[in-house]
């Protein structure tokens, strides 16, 4: 038994038909970015809700439904800030608080119908 050699194959296992390329992680964004690119898509919104030269296809819109779109969409930018601005911590207590004002939350249920 000692006159034979045993080998053991170091690192991972290669699969037949598979490129070696492996998986690359994303980068993580920064919070600045993130602002960034809420804003542009704001931005892109605005420009895309209200065509400057209304074609044959489409209808042009009332003055109060352009208030309305208007109004809509930023109701929407500070729904979306608001969300934002409280961080996991925040969100934990507030939610914490909120079960502690419930009565029923913590009590026992009743197992056993014989006593």
């Amino acid at each position: 038994m000692e006159d034979e050699v045993y080998f053991a194959a170091k690192g991972s296992l290669k699969l037949k038909g598979v490129d070696d390329s492996g998986l690359k992680k994303k980068k993580k964004k920064k919070k600045k970015d993130i602002e960034k690119q809420m804003e542009a898509s704001i931005r892109r919104e605005a420009t895309t809700d209200y065509p400057d030269e209304p074609t044959s296809s489409t209808r042009t819109m009332t003055q109060a439904e352009h208030r309305f779109m208007e109004r809509r969409r930023k109701m929407e930018a500070e729904r979306i800030l608001k969300k934002a601005s409280k961080t996991h911590k925040e969100k934990v207590e507030d939610f914490n608080r909120h079960l502690d004002s419930l009565t029923e939350h913590f009590d026992i249920p009743k197992v056993s119908w014989t006593k």
